[in-house]
């Protein structure tokens, strides 16, 4: 192989680390990140649900600020204020915002009812069954009880998710180090991986980590038509 075509994965059967947080339930962290087990589908599924669910906002806000949006809400404002009805210049663009905020709603949600009726409904046979493909979870102490707070698959499909818990707090970093250090073992030539534009956070951290983006399009099904994709490799 000469490239990976994969975001990312973990190739260790265990790393366990320490971060520090701000946050209220402990000054110092304790995650363990280990290979999926069949006992962890629920807490798994439901934090895939919860982080692509979390892309609709930006999604929508993405679509609403850009000119051609902003110029059609203004405009079916001003058409409700010519027909000489100041409750049609609220409807109209009330119910166009609303057209465009339940599109992304239902493109999300639609894409999250497929991957949980086909991949993520059996993450063993989809993701262990075969040599080269790993799903993993990264599991956390918080108020003494253990959470799975990221997941990280790779193989003909991928996902990765992190918990609100445990962002901005390195855990994506140490993951994103993990494949590079992974390709460079397994001799690659680089890493390619795609993202939304909304994810702005995941965005910047590649970019600080060594990756640039080498293509940018619409065409994807993975996320909004709104939103282009932008492939970002690191030799």
């Amino acid at each position: 192989l000469h490239c990976s075509m994969l975001i990312f994965f973990c190739y260790h059967p265990e790393i366990c680390f320490k971060i520090h947080t701000s946050q209220n339930f402990s000054s110092v962290m304790q995650l363990l990140i280990r290979k999926y087990e069949p006992s962890d589908k629920d807490a798994a599924c439901r934090l895939f649900r919860t982080g692509i669910l979390e892309h609709i906002h930006p999604c929508f806000h993405n679509a609403m600020t850009t000119p051609l949006y902003i110029f059609i809400t203004v405009a079916l404002s001003a058409a409700g204020i010519l027909l000489g009805s100041v409750l049609g210049a609220l409807v109209l663009p009330g119910i166009w915002v609303g057209l465009i905020y339940y599109s992304c709603h239902g493109l999300y949600s639609s894409f999250v009812l497929a991957k949980l009726q086909t991949d993520m409904r059996d993450i063993s046979r989809s993701y262990l069954s075969r040599p080269g493909d790993c799903f993993w979870v990264a599991e956390a102490q918080i108020d003494g009880t253990s959470q799975i707070v990221g997941i990280v698959a790779v193989g003909e499909l991928f996902r990765m998710i992190i918990s609100p818990l445990c962002r901005r707090m390195g855990l994506g970093a140490r993951l994103t180090q993990t494949v590079i250090d992974f390709c460079k073992e397994h001799g690659f030539s680089e890493v390619v991986l795609e993202t939304s534009t909304t994810q702005a956070a995941a965005v910047a951290l590649y970019k600080k980590l060594g990756f640039h983006i080498v293509l940018t399009h619409t065409e994807t099904k993975r996320v909004s038509a709104r939103s282009p994709v932008d492939q970002i490799t690191r030799p």
